[in-house]
């Protein structure tokens, strides 16, 4: 399954990021790298999409489940220095 969820990844003064989701507020973690705190978001959002169906209520507007396997649009923020 893919799912399609706006994340924002805020770099952290003493290192790594915190991940959160405007359309899922429930939705907070962290990475000591970019990559890391990505891995951590599928978890995250895995946990808050099965504290949703415990609680008979639906996604958010914004957040989709996609059960296909076609393309997949990516949106990424990159630094340049």
């Amino acid at each position: 399954m893919i799912a399609r969820v706006p994340l924002v990844l805020e770099p952290q003064p003493e290192g790594g990021f915190t991940v959160t989701s405007p359309a899922l507020p429930e939705l907070v973690t962290e990475g000591d790298s970019v990559h890391e705190a990505l891995a951590n978001a599928e978890d995250a959002f895995a946990a808050v999409v099965e504290i949703y169906e415990d609680r008979g209520h639906s996604l958010p507007l914004g957040v989709r489940l996609d059960e296909s396997d076609g393309p997949l649009a990516v949106e990424a923020l990159v630094a340049i220095t």
